[in-house]
């Protein structure tokens, strides 16, 4: 089941360019000559499925993705006739007919047992087709360490306690790579960490309130959760300095897979 909470597109997008760069990245490694069919899983604001038909132009779109915000922003996108966009839960969406290519960039974390995910994804393709997945692996990182210390505290536990990514969110590159040749893919694997050069204000924290911080701020009312963000803010103001160009360096793991049949 896919974790479900509100979601503010022009939030998450206030760093497109950031965010985009492992979606091309990953999409480098692809390589699928004519797809007929694609689906993009936890298709978001629908900016990035429009790169996939801008490549393949011949080739029937489909994203996916549970938030209405997301996908109101997303409709723009659309494209009468072969690129469209679906309501639905990611691990419970199923296809009228095989998928030549599968992508998921930023999705996978938010949605629960890779265990059955993957052969899940893996039914849904053709013969031949190809499943790619970009995933975030950041939670070694002071901004998600620091996450879990605040949920822990007295003040929000018995509301956000259970709430949002932990550390099994995610599994080690080994991990899916094995699950994946289990099930009969040539896997081309690797992980990278981005460091990126933010500026403005508190940018780690506009960062993430736009993906990891959404399900605590979702859950918390007006008051409490703008108490949480300068907890949050003050937590985080150590491992995060400005530098004396006003610059704020945040370092961001990421997952890929590239498996083919």
């Amino acid at each position: 089941m896919q974790i479900s909470t509100m979601w503010d597109a022009e939030q998450y997008l206030k760093f497109t360019d950031e965010r985009a760069r492992p979606f091309m990245e990953l999409l480098a490694r692809v390589q699928c000559e004519r797809p007929a069919f694609i689906a993009d899983l936890g298709c978001g604001p629908g900016n990035l499925t429009k790169v996939l038909a801008d490549r393949w132009p011949n080739a029937h779109i489909v994203g996916v993705d549970h938030s209405t915000e997301m996908l109101t922003q997303a409709a723009a996108h659309a494209i009468p006739g072969r690129m469209q966009f679906i309501q639905a839960d990611v691990a419970a969406w199923t296809p009228r007919e095989p998928i030549d290519l599968i992508v998921s960039n930023a999705a996978f974390q938010w949605i629960g047992n890779h265990d059955s995910l993957l052969p899940r994804l893996a039914k849904f393709l053709s013969p031949d087709g190809t499943l790619a997945v970009q995933i975030p692996y950041h939670f070694e990182n002071p901004a998600h360490l620091e996450i879990e210390a605040v949920k822990a505290d007295p003040r929000w536990r018995d509301v956000i306690g259970g709430v949002g990514l932990n550390q099994q969110s995610v599994r080690q590159l080994a991990w899916y790579v094995e699950r994946l040749h289990d099930l009969g893919f040539a896997v081309d694997a690797w992980q990278t960490t981005y460091l990126h050069v933010l500026s403005g204000a508190n940018p780690v924290l506009e960062w993430f309130k736009g993906s990891a911080l959404r399900p605590f701020l979702d859950a918390l009312d007006d008051k409490a959760r703008g108490t949480f963000l300068t907890d949050y803010t003050a937590r985080i103001a150590a491992a995060y300095p400005t530098r004396y160009d006003g610059k704020v360096l945040l370092r961001f793991p990421r997952l890929f897979i590239v498996a083919s049949r």
